[in-house]
């Protein structure tokens, strides 16, 4: 085993390691330090919270997590498609044209179901 070889991979190494270290010891001098109690407070978005941090969600933000990434997962097989187009041939457009209409046909259903709806 030739360690020469390793030898610019260290020395990479060696360089991030020093420019982290240093950044966050230079920082840490450099910084000022002035806490008080607001600064020391919790806040949400900007504003002191209101209620405890293990309070129970409403399901529908799962849910529209949930149908956001299946259908944006589903969206994203069609850039490969769209790519290859030229090259696949029409059985591919027709496959392709079976899946947007069960991505339509499912994106209808959800909808009509009011699993949108946020009232």
């Amino acid at each position: 085993m030739n360690l020469e070889n390793y030898f610019p991979v260290l020395l990479f190494l060696l360089v991030a390691l020093f420019f982290g270290v240093f950044s966050l010891f230079l920082g840490r001098i450099l910084a000022p330090h002035r806490p008080d109690a607001e600064k020391n407070s919790p806040y949400e978005c900007g504003i002191a919270p209101f209620d405890d941090a293990r309070m129970k969600f409403d399901v529908r933000f799962y849910l529209i997590a949930i149908l956001f990434i299946l259908f944006d997962l589903e969206t994203a097989f069609l850039f490969p498609w769209a790519s290859a187009m030229k090259d696949l041939g029409w059985e591919a457009f027709v496959a392709i044209m079976i899946f947007l209409a069960e991505l339509v046909a499912g994106f209808w259903y959800i909808w009509k179901k009011g699993a949108l709806n946020w009232e």
